[in-house]
């Protein structure tokens, strides 16, 4: 593939090695009767050979993956409808979406798990205590007035836009034994003490959020919404950046997951944007790595299952059974022990040791050694989690993934910074 997979892109477990270069992209699908095939556009990276074989096991059904990275899932379902059954996206793509009508409304009613969905998305708040909501927060986007209505509905109704599946707070990643001494604060990605040492992602709509939380940490300007910028405050943001990149501040500028990872675990970064399977990734190495806490907050995403406008009858029946086993817990506690959040945690408990859920889930210190899902050690015994319980990570979100109005400008301004 030409572009890079980006985000979730990522992990080495995702099914991408399943992809079917060109498959089903101009017609419906076709399969003999009784056949349980589901057509899956997206990045595939919640998905996975353990995940796929439980599947099969458990329903019969059968995943054929078109991955490819954030943005081209979007222009596939904007293009060619007809080309897959199911897409996973992120919900800061819905306002590209859904105006198109080539996804149509969810139906709560189908969904076994509905009213189990974790509030982070449906109320914006968690333990209590309201959400940052800049950006594309799940809540402004959840719902729609109707099956194929292209507007958001701000009330609960009976079509949401996407069955949420997977989500999580993204931070700084350090290396602590190299910095030694406490990070807090965004701003440090730009101090001048850690010049040549710095990096940030190269993928334009995530890293000016973390730009834009560097920026106010600093002190330098405050912004009514950083997921969506007016040109002038783009302008600030980039112009920053460019100073930092000339004087020599970063390292590198990744858009890779690989990369990221290589360049922690060489020690040739310290402090760099980060994605938590890249912190674990680093950790299983043996390398001390940190997913830091930061008193300004963190930046969150989260993606869920739409269908096409095309996917109908049996072959909707198919998608609906393959989302009600995916949020019935299996691959929700197997993306826990990767460091995310499973949007329905009820179930995803039912597949974790109890030891495993205190650890991720409830910030307690290790019982006993916490390991991967594929078995590596992460964590020893008396060891808590980066930033504690899910109920203060996500609690301390200040932001969430986006599309700005001005996105093609900021994209421009971008490119700008990266060739600076």
């Amino acid at each position: 593939m030409a572009k890079q997979i980006d985000r979730r892109a990522l992990l080495k477990t995702a099914g991408a090695t399943a992809a079917l270069a060109g498959f089903g992209l101009s017609a419906p699908a076709v399969h003999s009767a009784n056949e349980k095939i589901v057509r899956y556009l997206g990045t595939a990276t919640t998905m996975g050979s353990e995940i796929d074989k439980k599947l099969f096991e458990d329903t019969g059904i059968t995943v054929k993956y078109i991955p490819v990275t954030t943005d081209e899932v979007t222009k596939r379902v904007l293009t060619q409808p007809n080309s897959f059954d199911i897409v996973d996206t992120e919900y800061f793509s819905l306002p590209k979406l859904v105006p198109s009508g080539n996804i149509l409304g969810m139906d709560s009613k189908r969904i076994k798990e509905f009213d189990n969905i974790s509030t982070t998305h449906t109320l914006g708040q968690i333990g209590g205590k309201t959400i940052g909501d800049q950006g594309t927060a799940p809540k402004k986007v959840f719902y729609l007035k109707d099956e194929k209505s292209s507007e958001f509905s701000s009330e609960p109704t009976r079509w949401a836009t996407l069955i949420p599946t997977v989500f999580n707070a993204d931070t700084l990643g350090i290396r602590p034994d190299l910095i030694k001494r406490p990070i807090s604060t965004w701003a440090e990605l730009l101090n001048p003490e850690f010049k040549g040492k710095a990096s940030i992602l190269n993928i334009p709509s995530i890293g000016i959020m973390d730009a834009a939380m560097v920026v106010e940490s600093m002190g330098e300007y405050q912004y009514p919404d950083k997921g969506n910028m007016t040109r002038d405050e783009i302008d600030l943001t980039i112009k920053i950046l460019i100073e930092a990149k000339k004087a020599g501040q970063f390292r590198a500028l990744w858009s890779d997951f690989n990369e990221s990872v290589n360049l922690m675990a060489s020690g040739e970064v310290v402090i760099q944007s980060m994605w938590s399977p890249a912190i674990t990734a680093v950790r299983t190495q043996g390398i001390p790595c940190v997913y830091q806490p930061l008193k300004e907050g963190y930046r969150a995403w989260a993606v869920g299952f739409a269908l096409s406008a095309a996917t109908k009858g049996y072959q909707a029946d198919v998608c609906y059974e393959f989302i009600n086993w995916y949020l019935s817990g299996f691959v929700g506690g197997y993306l826990n022990r990767q460091g995310y959040y499973s949007a329905v945690p009820s179930t995803a408990k039912q597949y974790m040791e109890d030891y495993e859920w205190d650890y991720w889930m409830l910030g307690k210190a290790a019982a006993k050694d916490i390991k991967a899902p594929d078995g590596k050690k992460l964590a020893s015994v008396g060891e808590v989690r980066d930033g504690g319980s899910f109920v203060e990570r996500m609690g301390g979100v200040a932001c969430w993934n986006a599309t700005m109005d001005e996105n093609r400008y900021m994209v421009r301004k971008w490119n700008e910074f990266v060739a600076a």
